[in-house]
């Protein structure tokens, strides 16, 4: 039996540093940089600020370690946030019918991605991915309803071992010009795995089955590949507008 007066064993110690920098966000805090470079020749004036942009851009692209919860009927969240809506409404054409997400109306959950939130989206379940599904359209703000209906978007449904089926959308907003799939049809993920990226605000909605209760509030914040979004069978904690 060890003794109660013997100090814990640890074998490493934990310090904070900088996230990784997405791949994607390479060449953007390359082109920041040079324009810094360019304008400082002109101006010593705009240096300063100019270093804040390439920090913020650097930051926007940055890609965190994420330690997601592992356990039977949790639906996580696959995107960094603000819980905007919860609210069953009609699912969206590309996702209904038979090898989608059905015919009825489900919860709909959003998240709200501002300019300073991660955008690295990941898998709310581990899976296969049956539908991938870009839609080209306006750049509205995203946390406006419409927006699901008439922003550029990309839908995703991955299938569980169990056959339940996840619907989620990631939706560009206002200043989002580009979506990025990282995942393709028949693919099979993990779940919290990196599965795409919005650039520049946006907002990503997701679909949950009528035995998958929400297990998160408005105004809550996310985070994705964390939090844990909807549970097979939990209890609510939170209203639903119907």
């Amino acid at each position: 039996m060890a003794s109660l007066d013997k100090p814990p064993v640890t074998t490493s110690t934990v310090k904070w540093r900088f996230p990784a920098v997405h791949p994607e966000g390479y060449k953007y805090v390359a082109i920041a940089t040079g324009i810094t470079l360019l304008l400082t020749m002109l101006s010593h004036v705009l240096f300063w600020p100019m270093v804040g942009v390439v920090i913020w851009v650097a930051t926007f692209f940055r890609d965190p370690v994420r330690t997601t919860p592992q356990g039977e009927g949790l639906i996580v969240a696959p995107a960094d946030g603000l819980i905007t809506m919860i609210q069953r409404v009609p699912i969206p054409r590309e996702l209904a019918g038979e090898n989608g997400l059905g015919d009825a109306p489900l919860v709909r959950v959003s998240i709200f991605m501002s300019v300073f939130d991660v955008h690295i989206n990941r898998t709310p379940i581990a899976g296969t991915i049956r539908q991938v599904v870009y839609i080209s359209g306006k750049f509205l703000n995203a946390d406006l309803d419409k927006a699901s209906e008439e922003n550029e978007r990309q839908h995703f449904v991955v299938e569980d071992r169990n056959g339940m089926r996840i619907g989620f959308t990631q939706i560009a907003g206002l200043v989002a010009r580009r979506i990025l799939g990282f995942v393709k049809a028949g693919d099979m993920v993990a779940v919290g795995q990196r599965i795409g990226l919005i650039r520049f605000g946006s907002r990503v909605d997701v679909y949950l089955p009528d035995h998958v209760v929400p297990q998160v509030c408005l105004g809550q914040r996310s985070i994705a590949g964390e939090t844990v979004l909807g549970r097979v069978g939990g209890v609510p904690v939170g209203g639903i507008a119907q």
